[in-house]
């Protein structure tokens, strides 16, 4: 029995030919990216503004309470952390008569305290220890007393009558007998004297008006007005008779010069300066 041999073909050595790769078909497992889906933008966003400006503002409040020991604020306090002003905001302006205004002086605690300047009333509660019954300006509350917060005088002239107080800014006629001047131009420069004086009472009033309202820091601020009671009687604005002028601001009128014009107006301008001490 003859056996047939049987050979197996050879194997095949040869490597494998590479494959060709369409770009032009991507792969399954490949992702193509978009450049500008995955820009990253390097604008601030609201979101990032907002949270610099509050932590700016929390550091200075920090800063201010650990150096002022007592204020968020840099000790400044601004009229919409005052309830007091926030409520006579929205509540509107309120009409007082004389006698109603003197129930606000301090001695009751539950009312402000209110005082009154040129018919305008103006809360002052945020100084008691200055208004209140105890406190040293304690005759300026619940009451007008412009014409003393021009004159000075005030233990006198606690009253909202300024007629007749522009005399103190008028100079004194000394009757110098070597003035040679007619009776025209006596009575044209006294006519312009008493503009200017009337002038400087306005101002006076003016500057006493910007301090209590809103001035000093807020603390201050307007009320309301002052109404005349129903019945009321007088002469003029129902003050009654015409005031003379107080001793102090007698004394305190300027004297008038060799060429006629008054000197000593500068003392009597820092005379009004200096009450406003009193605040």
């Amino acid at each position: 029995m003859s056996s047939t041999l049987r050979s197996r073909p050879p194997a095949n050595n040869k490597p494998p030919e590479p494959t060709t790769r369409d770009d032009s078909q991507p792969r399954e497992y490949e992702v193509t990216l978009d450049p500008h889906e995955h820009h990253i933008s390097r604008t601030p966003s609201v979101l990032d503004i907002v949270r610099l400006i509050l932590g700016l503002v929390f550091l200075s409040a920090t800063l201010s309470y650990f150096i002022t020991t007592d204020s968020l604020t840099w000790g400044y306090r601004p009229a919409w952390t005052r309830p007091a002003r926030i409520r006579a905001w929205l509540r509107g302006p309120i009409l007082l008569t004389p006698s109603q205004l003197l129930l606000h002086n301090g001695t009751h605690p539950t009312l402000p305290i209110y005082l009154a300047l040129n018919n305008s009333i103006y809360d002052v509660s945020s100084s008691p220890h200055l208004y209140g019954p105890s406190g040293p300006y304690s005759f300026f509350a619940g009451r007008d007393a412009t014409r003393a917060f021009v004159t000075g005088c005030f233990s006198t002239d606690l009253t909202g009558d300024l007629r007749g107080v522009e005399e103190m800014f008028i100079p004194v006629d000394d009757d110098d007998p070597d003035e040679v001047i007619s009776t025209k131009e006596r009575k044209l420069r006294r006519e312009r004297e008493a503009r200017v004086a009337r002038r400087k009472v306005r101002e006076a009033v003016r500057g006493w008006e910007k301090l209590f309202d809103g001035g000093k820091g807020g603390r201050y601020f307007w009320v309301g007005w002052v109404v005349r009671e129903e019945g009321e009687e007088g002469d003029g604005d129902g003050w009654g008779k015409r005031r003379e002028l107080c001793e102090k601001a007698r004394e305190g009128r300027p004297r008038r010069g060799k060429d006629g014009e008054g000197v000593g107006e500068g003392e009597d301008k820092g005379r009004v300066r200096r009450a406003e001490d009193v605040v």
